[in-house]
């Protein structure tokens, strides 16, 4: 066994943009597991849009990333050492070890993984967190009803694209927004959603809106929130009475603040959303998917079989070696992967 590791750790902190000067790649001495723990080499690991957010040293829902601390993360690997009945090497186990080749993580907070029932890359995307947040808030805040109308933003991403192909399991109207014609393809010719809009080819957020009205004829029902910016901008006027907002995130806040890509200071647009949302009665819920975790069980049992079957789609973008990492997340944030963004690790 290698005496030594690798991981990336938190260098400075990002103002805006984060880049290549954000991290640093360190190599360390390899942990021991104590009493209770596994050691594990990974082999894949996930970049999330939230992790841009514990980049900030602001106050949140998790503690931030300390400077020269390891940035945080899911990863799946291999056991290769373990002091816990419950796994032996070999085994295959997904758990929170962050950017590295190897961590060590207590045997109850790990989920053992069998290879056998899907690819274990799936752990960390439509049959992990990701899918488990689109699933969740759709159903449990989106209150979907059969014959009504459901937009999300980024939907060609793990949590958008699983929000859009359970609206058409359920008899909903899909419609994605995401960036670039190729995606909007994938969204509607893969995934099944009626209609996908290149957020690209508008030029502000009315013309957006346009071409939402031209296949949201009736309005909308249900906005999955993930990325705010000029698709909220577009949306929300057009949300029906009685409609749900279900928050899960807000992607093209992240790197400027209140600002989104492409967009300008100006007046105070909150008034007239918090008046849209009175007068339409919408109910707006925001979600952190680890509140509820003892509803994990659920979506694997339902979702599982979809996957297995071929009836939900999934779409993996994946970058080759952990050094790597910083690239693939700067490239993520700007909307440049296509599907579940993960490394391969080893």
């Amino acid at each position: 066994m290698s005496e030594q590791m690798q991981r990336i750790v938190l260098a400075k902190r990002p103002e805006g943009q984060p880049g290549p000067e954000n991290f640093r790649l360190e190599t360390v001495a390899m942990p021991s597991p104590g009493e209770g723990e596994v050691l594990l080499k990974v082999l894949y690991m996930s970049l999330d849009p939230y992790m841009r957010g514990r980049m900030d040293d602001a106050k949140s829902y998790s503690t931030p990333v300390g400077i020269d601390e390891q940035m945080g993360g899911g990863a799946v690997g291999e056991v290769i050492d373990s002091r816990s009945p419950h796994f032996k090497p070999g085994d295959i186990a997904m758990g929170m070890f962050g950017w590295a080749s190897h961590g060590v993580v207590k045997a109850n907070e790990l989920r053992k993984i069998d290879p056998e029932v899907a690819p274990i890359s799936t752990s960390l995307g439509v049959l992990g967190m990701p899918g488990f947040t689109g699933w969740y808030g759709f159903n449990m805040i989106g209150q979907p009803k059969a014959g009504e109308t459901l937009v999300v933003g980024a939907a060609t991403g793990p949590v958008g694209s699983m929000v859009g192909q359970l609206a058409k399991q359920k008899g909903l109207r899909a419609v994605g927004v995401a960036g670039g014609a190729d995606k909007c393809a994938f969204a509607v010719e893969e995934l099944g959603f009626d209609a996908c809009i290149d957020h690209r080819a508008a030029s502000d957020a009315k013309d957006l809106r346009k071409a939402l009205s031209e296949v949201c004829p009736d309005g909308i029902d249900i906005y999955f929130e993930n990325v705010a910016g000029i698709t909220l901008d577009a949306v929300l006027p057009m949300m029906n009475v009685g409609g749900r907002i279900p928050l899960c995130g807000m992607i093209a806040w992240y790197n400027s603040g209140a600002l989104g890509a492409g967009q300008t200071a100006g007046p105070d647009r909150l008034p007239k959303a918090w008046r849209t949302i009175l007068v339409n009665r919408l109910t707006v819920g925001g979600f952190i998917i680890s509140d509820h975790f003892d509803r994990f069980g659920d979506f694997l049992a339902e979702v599982g079989p979809l996957v297995n079957s071929g009836k939900i789609v999934y779409r993996e973008d994946v970058t080759e070696g952990l050094e790597n990492a910083p690239d693939a997340f700067i490239r993520m944030l700007g909307g440049k992967n296509f599907g579940k963004t993960l490394v391969k690790v080893a």
